[in-house]
């Protein structure tokens, strides 16, 4: 029986499962290590409260993503491939393990991010404005 996205502890553990998938993939891997040098330590308690706020409505999260983003970006240009592998990792992640109506909910949310801050940060159009 797979789990669904309905409470902090699944959230938590999702995300730890794919960023293990990320932080392996030599494509992506790279960007978030070498790029953007991030700390685990200090990332993934801030992810993991980032999820919980789209999922479930908690309101701990505070930051904005986009300029975060908008930095490495200008360190690394993130290409149309970029979005696409991190989806793809991350709906793989959800296929694994997660079902129900919020692993759907996440699945939505995280095309809509990658659609969004492509859109952003390469000025391509988003896809819902090509409909």
């Amino acid at each position: 029986m797979c789990a669904d996205l309905d409470n902090r502890a699944a959230i938590e553990q999702f995300i730890d499962r794919f960023y293990a998938r990320m932080l392996a993939d030599p494509e992506l891997a790279p960007i978030f290590l070498d790029v953007a040098g991030i700390d685990l330590e200090i990332h993934l308690p801030h992810i993991k409260q980032y999820w919980c706020k789209l999922l479930l409505g908690e309101q701990g999260y505070r930051r904005h993503t986009m300029n975060i983003h908008r930095q490495l970006h200008a360190r690394r240009p993130l290409v149309e491939a970029d979005f696409q592998r991190w989806l793809a990792l991350f709906n793989a992640t959800l296929d694994a393990d997660y079902a129900g109506p919020y692993a759907e909910k996440a699945r939505r949310i995280a095309a809509s991010i990658a659609d969004n801050m492509r859109s952003s940060l390469t000025g391509q159009p988003t896809a819902s404005s090509l409909s």
